[in-house]
């Protein structure tokens, strides 16, 4: 399972997070072309590889652990070197920011709700959110480049990241709620620590 092609999909998209990182660096525009490239088949890669997984019942629990935190890194990786070379807006800013502090909240959740073996299936409005988010990064990408004069690049993608991150209010409200239908004042109970001491504890050590 290691060696199959949808974890490979999975391993290429953390792969090419340096890359597209290495060519913000890199004069001219069409290396900002080569990068939104790469980052569009990495982003399409988030959908083949669980597709082919399901098809070719290649999932594994290296897949499923996995392909979540490879899209994540891709997103926030993304949105980070966006802001950081100025192409978007300061008030897109937080739209960028909702989203980023929204898959922090959803990766706690589930660690919360793992502990307690409930799952938290992705819901069909947090695919759409996914989406939008990840056409949206494409079009920013490309930005500044001169040929995108006559396409407004930088307002559309700004709009769809605006809509991904209202996607992204409801859809981590939702999750939240389910979290804390199974979050209560009764206190976890907690394992003695403390080292047992006396003659008793003295002999079993010297039995």
């Amino acid at each position: 399972m290691y060696y199959s092609l949808p974890m490979w999909l999975t391993f290429s998209r953390i792969a090419a997070i340096p890359v597209i990182a290495a060519l913000f660096w890199v004069d001219g525009d069409e290396w900002r072309y080569v990068a939104c490239t790469i980052y569009g088949i990495a982003a399409a890669t988030d959908w083949l590889d669980g597709y082919l997984a399901r098809v070719w019942a290649q999932q594994s629990k290296l897949g499923r652990m996995l392909d979540p935190i490879a899209d994540k890194l891709l997103v926030a990786a993304v949105i980070l070197l966006l802001v950081a070379f100025g192409r978007m807006s300061h008030i897109t800013v937080v739209a960028a920011l909702i989203i980023l502090l929204r898959e922090v909240l959803v990766s706690g959740l589930r660690e919360f709700l793992a502990e307690l073996r409930v799952g938290l299936p992705v819901s069909a409005l947090a695919k759409w959110k996914t989406t939008a988010q990840m056409v949206a990064l494409g079009f920013l990408i490309v930005s500044d480049a001169k040929a995108t004069a006559f396409i407004p690049s930088q307002a559309i993608g700004e709009v769809l990241l605006w809509l991904a991150a209202a996607l992204t209010l409801y859809t981590g409200y939702d999750y939240l709620r389910i979290g804390l239908k199974h979050a209560d004042d009764t206190p976890v109970p907690q394992q003695d620590t403390k080292p047992e001491s006396g003659p008793d504890v003295a002999r079993r050590r010297s039995a």
